[in-house]
């Protein structure tokens, strides 16, 4: 096997190509815009670099040689191939093709802003491949330092120096109560925070680790609330399915309200406090792909 490193340029493709598809040297010269010397003398090269006369030539016509015609065909994949290389590159420079991952907390699918940018990016740029990965706050921090993740999706939490974070929305906190407990039926279906102080609470295991574990301990505290959790879970969906057997009540985002399971009943808190942010958090230094900058531009004007 013959493992001698040959240099042949592109140029030499196309110029062989050129004059492959013509058999004249005059006319593929002309068609290349450059003058018939110059182009013979390249072919010449090329017939060095090969190691192989690709070639017959003579005053009156041109012909390929059995290893012409097996180099023309393997010239054109070569070119096509390089076409195609570059062509990707340019569209992923552009945005138009790649894929983001982005990890999100359970409760994003349910943010209508959300949903609808991820719905409008994907109408909009459909040969973009979206990667979701479905994590709570605290467990994306290391996968997004490590750039695992493109994008995070998550509650307000402490970050670490390397990740910077941008506000997308504030959600009102709502309670969740069984659709037969006295609370259900309050008037407006609003009720107060310390009407749930003496309630068994379904809520957020501490060892999951989420942000809204935090963000509402810290507000039942700005009440002197301590909740008397019963049941604690890993997953919102297993929160109000417990609610909804009766074992107990809790506080999830408004955002959760879409899912309606029966006997459950979404409830306006009435302080102004009960509220929780999403935010779209990325690594500080690390450089974001065209796309990933067209969807956060995108879920930051919803």
């Amino acid at each position: 096997m013959n493992t001698e490193l040959r240099h042949i340029e592109l140029r030499h493709l196309r110029y062989f190509i050129a004059v492959a598809q013509t058999l004249h040297f005059g006319r593929a010269a002309e068609k290349l815009h450059i003058s018939q010397p110059p182009l013979s003398q390249q072919i010449q090269i090329l017939e060095q670099q090969v190691g192989a006369k690709l070639l017959e030539r003579n005053n009156r016509n041109v012909r390929l040689t059995p290893a012409g015609t097996a180099f023309l065909q393997q010239a054109r994949l070569i070119i096509e191939q390089v076409n195609q290389a570059a062509d990707r590159a340019a569209r992923i420079h552009r945005g138009e093709l790649g894929e983001i991952t982005i990890s999100f907390t359970s409760s994003t699918p349910f943010i209508r802003s959300i949903s609808a940018s991820l719905l409008a990016f994907r109408q909009q740029h459909p040969d973009i491949h979206i990667q979701m990965v479905e994590s709570n706050s605290k467990q994306q921090i290391e996968p997004l330092l490590s750039g695992k993740f493109d994008i995070g999706l998550m509650r307000n939490t402490s970050l670490p120096d390397g990740l910077d974070y941008q506000l997308l929305l504030r959600e009102p906190l709502m309670a969740v109560v069984h659709q037969d407990h006295p609370l259900a039926n309050g008037p407006n279906q609003m009720i107060s925070l310390r009407q749930l102080a003496n309630e068994p609470f379904v809520f957020f295991d501490r060892k999951v680790g989420t942000g809204l574990y935090d963000d509402t301990l810290l507000l039942l505290k700005k009440f002197s609330i301590t909740p008397y959790i019963t049941q604690a879970v890993g997953e919102a969906m297993t929160i109000i399915g417990l609610v909804s057997a009766g074992l107990g009540v809790s506080i999830l985002p408004a955002s959760f309200s879409r899912i309606r399971v029966d006997s459950v009943r979404y409830l306006t808190l009435e302080e102004p406090e009960a509220k929780t942010e999403v935010w779209l958090v990325t690594h500080r230094q690390r450089t974001l792909s065209a796309a990933a900058k067209m969807l956060i531009k995108l879920m930051l004007q919803q």
